[in-house]
């Protein structure tokens, strides 16, 4: 865990010196560790790295006992060279073991089937299995994994691996536990095996629903359709006709989901229809790259999604000012806005800003309709708004001095790509703003010279300075990547992605 674990290594080290049986340090012969309770361990133990955690199970016996109970995640490199034999006596020893990672190059040889079928037997408590990589283990391994029926398994996550859809029909019919699936560049999932969905659906209560780098859209139409309970839905970079599969799975219920990704998939209007007529209760969607949406899909979100709280849209087709608008007059329970590639206008942000009073967060980004007096008008009309992320827009100086001088509650505002905005301005508005943290590009255009720079840095010096987060506002981010929704979410305001 970097310089904190060392610290407590070094911790160790040093308590072992100074009070070891030899009688040379200052415990007068005597282990003051020996004193120390098994449960104050234990909560040292697991503020440890692995490496560090692993160096610390070879002092004595009584660390590595319980190293050993205390440990409840455990990540191995899956290769053929861990027999059961192996596999066994290492997991005999860290039996408390809840969430475990198997992974492996796909240019080397993986575990087999045998091996993964006994890893249920030797962790009961098994809470979160991945496999990564493991491309020898095949649709019978996976069955007689699942024939143990793993009581307590909720989360599971398959990529790169070497079954198919026999082995994910056992899998959901015997863990009855499962709530958290995730499925990624599985290429046994062929569309010859549609066929084979045939298996009791009605005990599936998956809650969460992942789907990456797949190629065969109609194989999890049947599982869309018995996923009663499902909440969320993620589909990203996988190939085939999405406004199908929603109209199908979804098409005269009503629907528990509350959350929807697709990021770079083939959805358009008509999924967006088919979510709306089922997801009223829908609170987050993010769409990333979905070229065939347009404002009549998105308007149709607006009327009936009225619980909507994020909305990420990411250069999501024909999206413009009017689907903004639309969202904005129907959607009051709004908290979280990123627009990123959409043309926003005062006439929107006004919308916004009598229809959305709990708009705490909004990043707009990639747009030529963003300047200085869509800042200004931001800064006076926002009153909610605690974080703000503005990107590759035309904004000045005088936009970013007018939302120092507005928007109260404000506590992090971020700048990227704007070459208007100068470190003078950024100067001033840290000395305006304390409690303000600012995080900017580290390049600054060639027109602001080191003088200024210097004359502001003495200006500084000058002013009395509060005991405030002062010193955290001057670091730099880099902020706004669009590369997928759920990380678009954590780099802006942030939060870990789902």
């Amino acid at each position: 865990m970097g310089q904190a674990s060392s610290c407590w290594a070094d911790t160790a080290k040093c308590i072992n010196k100074s009070y070891d049986i030899s009688g040379n340090g200052n415990g007068n012969g005597k282990d003051l560790t020996q004193t120390l309770p098994d449960e104050c361990l234990i909560h040292v133990l697991e503020k440890l790295g692995c490496h560090d955690r692993n160096t610390c199970s070879l002092v004595c016996k009584r660390w590595r006992l319980l190293d050993s109970k205390s440990r409840h995640r455990l990540s191995l490199h899956a290769l053929s060279d861990i027999s059961a034999s192996l596999l066994q006596a290492l997991l005999s020893r860290f039996s408390s073991v809840s969430i475990l990672s198997l992974k492996c190059s796909r240019k080397h040889l993986s575990i087999d089937n045998h091996v993964l079928s006994l890893i249920p037997t030797l962790l009961p408590s098994l809470n979160k299995l991945k496999l990564r990589g493991c491309l020898d283990v095949s649709d019978d391994g996976l069955i007689a994994f699942s024939l143990h029926h793993p009581r307590f398994l909720t989360k599971v996550s398959f990529a790169s691996c070497g079954f198919g859809v026999k082995g994910l029909i056992s899998l959901l019919s015997n863990c009855h536990s499962l709530r958290d699936l995730t499925l990624k560049r599985l290429r046994k999932l062929d569309s010859h095996n549609v066929n084979a969905l045939n298996f009791n659906l009605c005990q599936i209560q998956i809650e969460r629903l992942c789907f990456k780098d797949l190629h065969n859209t109609r194989l999890f139409i049947p599982l869309l359709c018995s996923s009663k309970a499902l909440k969320t839905l993620v589909v990203c970079r996988s190939s085939g006709n999405w406004d199908t599969v929603l109209e199908t799975s979804l098409q005269g219920r009503t629907s528990s989901i509350f959350e929807i990704q697709m990021e770079n998939v083939h959805m358009g209007d008509a999924g967006l229809s088919a979510i709306s007529a089922s997801c009223s209760d829908l609170q987050l969607l993010y769409l990333n790259r979905a070229p065939d949406c347009t404002d009549g899909g998105l308007n149709a979100i607006a009327n009936s999604c009225r619980k909507l709280k994020k909305l990420h849209i990411d250069h999501a087709g024909s999206i413009g000012d009017d689907g903004v608008l639309s969202i904005a007059s129907k959607c009051c329970q709004l908290q979280e806005l990123v627009l990123m590639g959409l043309p926003v206008t005062l006439v929107s942000l006004n919308v916004l800003a009598s229809s959305c009073p709990l708009l705490e967060r909004m990043a707009l980004c990639n747009t030529e309709t963003i300047g200085d007096s869509e800042m200004a008008f931001i800064a006076s009309k926002f009153g909610a708004l605690k974080k703000l992320c503005i990107k590759t827009c035309p904004v000045s100086d005088s936009g970013i001095e007018a939302v120092g001088q507005g928007c109260p509650k404000l506590v992090k505002l971020k700048v990227k790509r704007c070459r208007g905005v100068t470190q003078k301005c950024v100067s001033r508005l840290r000395l305006l703003r304390t409690s303000l943290v600012v995080s900017v590009d580290a390049v600054w255009p060639k027109s602001f010279d080191e003088q200024g720079m210097l004359a502001m840095v003495n200006e500084t010096e000058t002013l009395p300075m509060p005991n405030t987060r002062m010193h955290r506002s001057t670091r730099t981010d880099v902020i706004c990547s669009s590369r997928s929704a759920s990380l678009l979410s954590s780099n802006l305001f942030g939060r870990r992605p789902n």
